[in-house]
């Protein structure tokens, strides 16, 4: 295991940058911002002097996807966002005469596209849509890194944290009495809890065993139905039974893309190489995740 003294954090002001930077502070490290925000740490300018003496560069840095509707022109900013920002790490990374030995890239269960009920490893291909696409080029440009540095590609489930990503906004409408079940309801949600995905991402750095495609996830990955199912029972609250043509429908009218591929799309990604390094979750049931965050 490798002792952390430094650390940059490429988009380290968005909900997994928060975390990450509080638990490795916490832990006496260093943490060196890289943001686009002014005054929030290192500004991409910076970059180069950023990366001198660190011992891992954590790149998390894009746009936000589910934030508005995927119009031709956000999809292309969400695009660009995250292959234009791996571009400058990896080339300040080569044009050091010592780089830090790891680079962890975010990248997402999108990946894999929308599947069957079929487990999905890291050894799966590519799969077809928008997300697809923009983590097949974010991967590339990631394995683009010098020779000698190590490559962690994260694919990311579902984030579910109390201060914000996707759970506030899934938990919303079933607090107001809203909440049903999106479409069939047996698509598949991965999902990971913040705090196991900070460990997982302080143990991807330190250990050099990690290295290429790794799924975070948590190991228990369920259904739509479930999860909606699941949020009810913690908020009491009942829910609606809207027939599937309906709710799709609806997301189709507000969302578009989106829609379809965030929320009536999914697949069962499972965290196998995580759990063959030994990684132990501390939260592998979405009852436990949600009964600690809400």
């Amino acid at each position: 295991m490798t002792e952390l003294k430094r650390v940059v954090v490429a988009g380290g002001t968005g909900l997994v940058g928060r975390h990450l930077a509080e638990a490795l502070a916490r832990d006496g490290v260093e943490v060196r911002l890289l943001s686009r925000r002014a005054g929030a740490g290192f500004s991409w300018d910076d970059l180069p002097r950023a990366l001198e003496g660190a011992d891992a560069v954590v790149n998390l840095a894009g746009e936000g996807i589910a934030g508005k509707r995927w119009t031709a022109a956000r999809k292309e900013a969400i695009l660009r966002s995250r292959v234009e920002a791996t571009g400058r790490i990896v080339a300040a990374l080569a044009a050091l005469p010592s780089p830090p030995p790891v680079l962890v890239n975010a990248s997402a269960v999108g990946f894999y596209g929308p599947m069957d009920g079929r487990p999905v490893y890291e050894d799966r291909g590519p799969g077809k849509g928008f997300l697809a696409k923009v983590c097949r080029k974010w991967e590339a440009g990631a394995d683009a890194a010098p020779p000698g540095i190590r490559v962690v590609r994260l694919r990311l489930g579902v984030v579910l944290a109390r201060d914000g990503g996707a759970l506030p906004k899934m938990a919303l409408p079933v607090r107001l009495f809203q909440g049903t079940r999106l479409g069939g309801g047996q698509q598949g949600i991965s999902w990971i809890h913040v705090d196991d995905l900070v460990r997982l991402i302080r143990e991807a750095i330190t250990n050099p065993a990690y290295a290429g495609a790794v799924n975070a996830t948590a190991p228990r990955p369920v259904t739509n139905e479930t999860f909606t199912r699941a949020l009810a029972r913690r908020l009491r609250r009942p829910l609606l039974p809207v027939p599937a043509p309906v709710t799709r429908a609806a997301l189709g009218i507000l969302l578009g893309d989106m829609g379809r591929e965030m929320l009536l799309e999914g697949a069962f990604v499972y965290p196998r190489r995580a759990l063959e390094l030994g990684f132990s979750f501390r939260y592998e049931k979405v009852e436990d995740a949600l009964a600690d965050l809400l």
